[in-house]
This record gives structure tokens, C-alpha cells and sequence, in this order.
């Protein structure tokens, strides 16, 4: 068993994370290099834990960002099209969207969670399932939305120092995320022979990773956009440093694809009561609820998030002077 402050414990840090003047969290070590925050008891006891669930002949949950690989719009060389014609807009909202996505992670730290011993006929007090109330869950909130009132800000905080130095502050109008597009099954039972409690945290979890996948493909677009030697050109070098900040953030994430896919391969091999005080077996229960999330993440999704940015980009490059070359060039990084 390991406690709140355990898993919650940092590394001795040879300097703080500090980038144009804010204070993040994590910190650098002796030789330069970024450590990610609260990992210091975190990482080992996600080792122990996978080490563990393969004793008992289980596995992490079977999946990674390639799952979300289709449409996506725009694409990294439409994105360079945009920003060489002086359209730097969409952008600049990506970014800023993804920062108040990622502050929105917060209540992950405000929420209180639900024992899940109740509802499992095996003994989860060694697994990390166990211990997702104690500290793990925190750790992920935190994570995403920092500690502000310590002055120390996490990936929102992160993602708009990013933005800030690649665009140099107030480029553009700030932007809120646009409304999210619902699952049209939204609220719908997948596995009724179990308690709601049950599935609301195995669709947290399971929707926290695939928000994490679809997170990943976009950090690495972003990197490699901020990379593009003649973009930024007044600002190259502060657009490098961005592109190092978004790899911090992926370090991080890192660390929370890892504990997800843990959980969820740890819920898969445990025993679940019932409502009718039997038994189900834990890779029922989450195949069940898994494959029809991932058909609406990788099919039904991307291609309503696609038009809908279709639309919006097509309106911006309307306004541009020369339109139907920019649109063309567009059409064709496709």
C-alpha cells in the first residue's frame, strides 16, 4: 500500500521548471534534463504494480495512440499552408484550446472517488485500482491543471507559454474550446449487470485514455509544426523552445497512458459482483464498454470533427486576399 504523499513525492531538482518567466511544475535535473512531477514513488509503484498484474497473468490494457489514427483535419503540412499565407489563427486556437482542455483536467483533483473494493469480489487493496482515490487521481489533476494557488502551473499553464513563444502574446483573440461532440449513445448503459458506480469510473478511465491517445497524435503534429525551419522565422528560436515544452508535456502524459492502461488492464482481470449477487469476469465488463468507444473515437468522431474545422478554415481563408490559391494549397496538402 502506498499513501497520498507518497505518490505525490518529487524528485530533489537541481533548478526549478521555470520558461519565460512562469514557474511549472516538475523540475530540471543536474544534467539539464526535464523530470516530470511527482514521479519520484509514482513510477516505481506503477511498476511494481504492472510487474504484479502480470504475476497473476494479466496484462495492460491492449492499446495506443495508433487506434486514432484517420482523418484528421487540419493536417501538419495544412497547417504550414495556413501559417506560410499569413493565416496563423487556427493555430494559435489549437493551442490555446488544448491549454484549457488541459486546465479542465483539474477536477480530477476536486472530485472525490469511489472506493471500488465494494463492487470487486477480489482484493484490489495492493493494485493501483486500489489506490486511485489516494493519490493517483490527484496526481493526474494536478497534473493538467497545476497548483495555482502555489503559483505553479501545469499543462494549461504550459501550453499557452508554448503558444506565447512561438506567436508572442495576444497574436490572435483568446478562443474557448468549442462544444464537445457527444457520443450519440451518451448516458446509455453498456453494462447494466453491474453497479452504475462500477461504470461511471470505467467510463472515466477509459474515456481519459482515449482523450489522452487523441492528445498525443496533436502534440506530436504541434512539435513538429513549431520545428518547420520557415515558420516563426522573426521567432525561430523561441519556436524551438515551444516545441521543447510540448515534449515535457509529453513526458508527463507518458506517465498517464502508462497508469490508465494499468487500470483498466487491472480491472480486466478481477471478478466484478453483480446486481443479482453473482460474478462477471472484469475483461467482459470492459470489452463491452471499450469497443464501442473506440468505433466512436476512431470512426464516427474524427470525421464530424474534420467538417466542423472544415468549415471554420474555410471561412478564414475567405478573408484572405488571395483566397482561391490559398485554398487550393490547401486542398492539395491533404
Amino acid at each position: 500500500m502506498y499513501d497520498a504523499d507518497e505518490l505525490l513525492r518529487e524528485h530533489e531538482y537541481a533548478a526549478p521548471h521555470v520558461v519565460a518567466g512562469h514557474r511549472m511544475h516538475g523540475g530540471m535535473l543536474a544534467d539539464g534534463t526535464y523530470q516530470p512531477p511527482r514521479a519520484l514513488v509514482r513510477e516505481p509503484a506503477l511498476d511494481a504494480w504492472t510487474e504484479a498484474l502480470r504475476a497473476r497473468g494479466g496484462e495492460l490494457l491492449d492499446a495506443d495512440a495508433s487506434l486514432l489514427g484517420g482523418v484528421r483535419l487540419p493536417t501538419v503540412e495544412q497547417s504550414r499552408v495556413l501559417l506560410r499565407n499569413g493565416l496563423g489563427e487556427t493555430f494559435w486556437n489549437s493551442l490555446t484550446i488544448t491549454g484549457k482542455i488541459e486546465a479542465k483536467g483539474r477536477l480530477l483533483a476536486e472530485m472525490t472517488f469511489p472506493d471500488l473494493q465494494p463492487y470487486v469480489v477480489d482484493d484490489i487493496g495492493e493494485m493501483a485500482i486500489g489506490h486511485l482515490g489516494t493519490g493517483l487521481l490527484y496526481a493526474h489533476g494536478i497534473d493538467e491543471g497545476g497548483l495555482p494557488d502555489q503559483g505553479i502551473g501545469g499543462h494549461d499553464v504550459m501550453w499557452f507559454v508554448a503558444r506565447d513563444l512561438a506567436f508572442g502574446a495576444g497574436a490572435y483573440p483568446d478562443v474557448e474550446p468549442p462544444e464537445s461532440i457527444a457520443r450519440p449513445e451518451a448516458g446509455r448503459r453498456f453494462v447494466p449487470e453491474v453497479e452504475p458506480v462500477v461504470e461511471g469510473m470505467l467510463s472515466l478511465l477509459a474515456n481519459l485514455l482515449i482523450i489522452e491517445f487523441r492528445a498525443e497524435i496533436g502534440f506530436a503534429a504541434t512539435q513538429a509544426i513549431l520545428r518547420t525551419p520557415d515558420l516563426f522565422v522573426d521567432r525561430r528560436a523561441e519556436a524551438e523552445l515551444a516545441a521543447e515544452l510540448v515534449g515535457r508535456i509529453r513526458a508527463d502524459e507518458e506517465i498517464h497512458v502508462r497508469s490508465l492502461r494499468l487500470y483498466l488492464g487491472e480491472l480486466a482481470s478481477v471478478r466484478f459482483r453483480t446486481v443479482d449477487g453473482g460474478e462477471m469476469p472484469g475483461d467482459e465488463v470492459i470489452g463491452r464498454f471499450w469497443h464501442g468507444l473506440v468505433h466512436w473515437a476512431t470512426v464516427e468522431q474524427p470525421a464530424l470533427a474534420a467538417a466542423q474545422q472544415r468549415e471554420l478554415i474555410a471561412a478564414r481563408i475567405a478573408r484572405h486576399p488571395d483566397p482561391d490559391r490559398v485554398l487550393s494549397e490547401f486542398d492539395r496538402a491533404a
